[in-house]
């Protein structure tokens, strides 16, 4: 077994990364050289390396991690992650995905890093550990475990083919709910940085750099200005949708996710009639089957249809420990 270095220039690496994750996590993990190559973007402040473990001329693994420097806010310095680890079925038991982790947390430590995330890392490939693949007892052998209070997060889903809103749902006259628009992108930036100043403001941040089309945010305006948004994301959107691993629903395919209203607006029925905002503009999008992702508040979903879709485990690993 040889381990090479994993080059994200590289068509045939990209490639390989595509085909070992989707025939290790199987047709409802699937995802293509497009997800890796958004993955594997060069990102603010992210430093990513990675290996692939190559047998007979044929990569069987690959594993990759990254650690975020200058953005404290989002994740402390000390933490990195192991954004993916895969290794091929029949290359199974064989000590090759050990290798491959065991590398990537040398990696990390050289990067001052003393403990490390399983997935959820900047433009992931998993919000954690999927529940169904079942390969907690291989990180557990190795020192991980679950976050204290984070132990799980689900994705949920639905059909908005007879998606109609709530009763109940309401908004004052003076509130209005509707996509962005070209011109609205320095108000969406001072809410976010007002409101949440963490992980969302650096992604919004990001989408715009990278060409991320604004009408994708669905904004909640008050007399003050926004004081809510919901990201969507469509199948021709800058995410590509395979993020989300929306299989088992029909299409055309859509995802809601980073919702949220401003600190003083909560308790007033805002964030429903955002959730309701956004979820219309999906589906007069024509989106049918939608995911919300990475979420604890299944019951809140839920009020609108939503079904637990998908598990994922919060593990991690204190190297200090």
């Amino acid at each position: 077994m040889q381990y090479e270095l994993l080059d994200a220039a590289d068509r045939s690496h990209v490639q390989a990364v595509a085909a070992i994750w989707t025939q290790a996590c199987g047709p409802e993990l699937a995802i293509s050289p497009r997800f890796v190559r958004y993955h594997l973007a060069p990102a603010a402040g992210v430093a990513r390396a990675g290996r692939l473990a190559v047998n007979d001329g044929e990569p069987v693994g690959f594993v990759l991690a990254s650690v975020l420097h200058d953005h404290p806010q989002v994740m402390p310095p000390q933490a990195g992650w192991i954004d993916a680890l895969a290794v091929r079925p029949a290359s199974g038991g064989q000590g090759v995905g050990s290798a491959l982790l065991s590398w990537a947390e040398d990696w990390l430590a050289g990067q001052g890093c003393a403990y490390t995330v399983l997935g959820g890392s900047i433009k992931w490939f998993a919000p954690g550990l999927p529940a169904s693949l079942g390969t907690d007892d291989f990180f557990a052998r190795r020192g991980y475990g679950a976050l204290p209070g984070h132990e799980r997060s689900w994705d949920v889903a639905r059909s908005l083919h007879d998606y109609v809103t709530p009763a109940g749902v309401r908004l004052s006259a003076d509130v209005r709910v509707a996509p962005a628009e070209p011109g609205q992108e320095a108000a969406l930036r001072e809410f976010l940085q007002r409101e949440f100043s963490g992980r969302w403001y650096y992604e919004y941040e990001a989408f715009l750099r990278e060409g991320g089309r604004i009408a994708d945010y669905v904004l909640l305006c008050t007399a003050c200005g926004v004081d809510g948004c919901a990201h969507l994301t469509y199948e021709d959107s800058l995410v590509p949708l395979d993020h989300y691993f929306p299989y088992r629903l029909p299409r055309p395919w859509g995802q809601l996710g980073a919702i949220g209203v401003s600190a003083d607006c909560r308790g007033s029925g805002y964030g429903a009639a955002l959730l309701d905002g956004g979820l219309r503009a999906l589906r007069d999008r024509g989106v049918d089957g939608c995911v919300i992702d990475w979420t604890t508040i299944v019951d809140f979903y839920g009020k609108f249809g939503f079904k637990l879709y998908r598990e994922y485990l919060t593990w991690g690993k204190d190297e200090a420990k």
